[in-house]
């Protein structure tokens, strides 16, 4: 005779255990893994970053400080569907202004969860980033910086592992745009007095989120990420300056891509992410910075060659995603044009690009960012 499945308490024992172990198998494989954390901080901003292997959903909270239990206020990102690899620390000590830990945890089966325990703190933004996954979490504290002067935030693309661009006879990009950094760097440290920050000073590699981060964390007032431009069509040549927004420009969107090292098919995924940023991000000094370098970047290379002037433009790019500044990007020539490639390599081209940046920098500086006399602000 059959034994009855619903009336064998054995059997129906194992059927519920099988089912359970079905559906943790099931959600394991679904899961996003979480693979590791990274985070940067100072006295007034907090940025940590979530490494994925794909794409997670997530949902925002903040629980107040329970003093009663010993608890500080946390903030806590939940992932889900997710899962945390093992090798991965429980707990970062940052000590930083505004958070004091980081703490990441497997909430539930099906949900990790990552808790910033935060002593105050004035905004956030949280956003995701493709190619490679990331989830990153900034935390701002009081934007009203003490320091007197201007800090200048000068980024140097690409370095280490990734060249950037190269060009027909073997230029890479990444020493190009280190070389006008330095020089960048020494003209607005002896000329105007400013303080530098560079986000790398030798061949190193650097995600684009840590340089936004770098930025932010050393209070900049200006950041300029500084590239050389790449096309197929080896004819092209020129010189233009991008700021941080939307745009249908075909052409615009593949530079983008490139400079993100991300498919041109993820371009506007990444679009939709800036839709709730740009409210707070500085576009329209961002705009003005842009106009007023590529305008005096122009100008002094036309005193001895012949360029072609681009103009100013608008793009996705991740490096200036999050930047709490007036913030922009650089094309200084086409490293693909074999004779722009030729200038890229004669110092005194690279020297009035420096050159042509500064002035543009500089002449913003005076008309935003530096309190005007009576006599200047009469003339306005």
């Amino acid at each position: 005779m059959a034994l009855s499945f619903a009336r064998n308490p054995f059997i129906l024992g194992l059927f519920v255990v099988f089912s359970f172990l079905l559906e943790i198998k099931c959600a394991v494989a679904s899961s996003v893994i979480v693979k590791g954390i990274r985070w940067w901080a100072n006295e007034g901003y907090t940025r940590v970053v979530v490494d994925l292997n794909r794409e997670v959903s997530y949902k925002v909270g903040f629980l107040k400080k329970d003093p009663v239990a010993g608890r500080p206020a946390r903030f806590y990102v939940d992932l889900r569907p997710a899962r945390l690899l093992p090798k991965i620390p429980r707990a970062f000590y940052i000590e930083g202004e505004i958070c004091r830990r980081v703490r990441v945890g497997q909430f539930d089966r099906r949900t990790v969860r990552v808790v910033l325990e935060v002593r105050e703190f004035k905004d956030y933004e949280v956003f995701l980033l493709h190619s490679p996954f990331r989830l990153v979490i900034d935390l701002y504290g009081d934007r009203i910086s003490p320091k007197k002067g201007i800090t200048l935030v000068i980024d140097p693309g690409h370095g280490g592992r990734d060249p950037g661009a190269i060009g027909p006879t073997g230029l890479k990009e990444k020493d190009v745009v280190l070389r006008i950094g330095k020089l960048l760097r020494q003209k607005a440290k002896k000329r105007l007095g400013w303080r530098v920050v560079m986000t790398r000073q030798d061949d190193r590699y650097l995600p684009l989120e840590e340089r936004t981060a770098i930025a932010n964390a050393k209070k900049g007032d200006l950041f300029i990420s500084i590239h050389c431009n790449a096309s197929r069509n080896r004819r092209q040549r020129g010189v233009e300056t991008y700021f941080l927004s939307f745009t249908t420009d075909r052409e615009a969107l593949r530079l983008a891509a490139r400079e993100n090292g991300v498919p041109p098919s993820k371009i506007d995924a990444l679009q939709l992410i800036l839709y709730d940023l740009m409210l707070r991000a500085k576009v329209e000094d961002s705009e003005r910075l842009a106009y007023s370098v590529q305008r005096n970047l122009i100008s002094r290379l036309k005193k001895r060659w012949r360029v072609r002037d681009l103009g100013v433009k608008r793009a996705p790019f991740v490096v200036l995603i999050g930047a709490k500044m007036p913030s922009i990007l650089a094309e200084v020539s086409f490293i693909s044009n074999r004779y722009e490639e030729r200038r890229l390599r004669d110092p005194r081209y690279l020297d009035a690009i420096s050159e042509g940046i500064l002035r543009g920098l500089e002449a913003y500086a005076r008309q935003y960012l530096l309190k005007p006399t009576l006599t200047e602000a009469s003339l306005r």
